[in-house]
């Protein structure tokens, strides 16, 4: 990797340990956490502070800066979903009673890009924008149906053989359920939105395992492909037109 390629993946790195349960680091708890050199750390943050990304606080400490409101703001209108295909997901989380989540494949991690929450207390917790790992759950085997190769190869390395034929069941079946996969007592349950015959996002429900029993699964299933098939025809921007 060349060395500006290694500098700008650095600086991203970076930016990604500012989350909302963390937004301000101190200097050196950043260089530990990132695990560069703390003279590299200094000069990313004082770029990275110069561009808007980061803002340095006169105790010395590093938060988010001003300029990510711009990023923010472009994000939004770019993947804000049409009010018609948020209705039919907040009428999915009704008819099954659990958090609907629509995920897409970014690299080798999927990221929720909108969500309807279910009517229950206790309920499936995820955020719009999380990153989570493509090797686990049902809405990862979905999103793995018609990837690269070699995307699909490096997630059977991390999480074994299985992955591979839950990937084949899931593109035979248009469907996939997972039980405590990311985390223990969470499942969920999955079906792809296509576009032109390509799996351009995982449409999922997820929500506690002991409501996931075998005589709910058809039903989640049922619903799932209805409203997957709604969405697929009234199109899911930036996605696919």
């Amino acid at each position: 990797m060349d060395s500006s390629v290694r500098s700008v993946t650095r600086a991203l790195d970076l930016l990604g340990h500012f989350t909302e349960r963390r937004m301000v680091w101190p200097v050196s708890e950043l260089a530990r956490a990132s695990g560069l050199p703390k003279t590299t750390v200094v000069r990313l943050v004082a770029t990275l502070a110069a561009t808007g990304m980061l803002w340095e606080r006169p105790d010395g400490q590093v938060t988010v800066g001003a300029g990510l409101l711009r990023w923010a703001r472009l994000a939004r209108a770019a993947w804000e979903l049409p009010e018609a295909v948020r209705s039919a997901m907040a009428a999915l989380a009704l008819t099954c009673g659990e958090t609907v989540n629509l995920y897409v494949r970014q690299g080798t991690a999927r990221v929720c890009i909108a969500q309807a929450e279910g009517p229950q207390s206790l309920r499936h917790v995820v955020h719009t924008g999380d990153e989570m790992p493509l090797w686990v759950g049902a809405a990862s085997k979905i999103l793995l149906v018609g990837a690269p190769a070699e995307v699909l190869d490096a997630m059977v390395e991390r999480a074994g053989e299985q992955l591979r034929s839950d990937v084949a069941l899931a593109a035979r079946e248009g469907f996939s359920v997972s039980y405590g996969e990311r985390e223990s007592g969470a499942s969920g349950a999955a079906v792809p939105i296509v576009v032109s015959g390509a799996v351009v996002a995982a449409l999922a429900l997820g929500g506690p395992t002991t409501r996931f029993t075998e005589e709910k699964i058809p039903m989640f299933r049922a619903a799932l492909t209805e409203t997957a098939t709604t969405i697929s025809v009234l199109g899911l921007p930036p996605v696919a037109s």
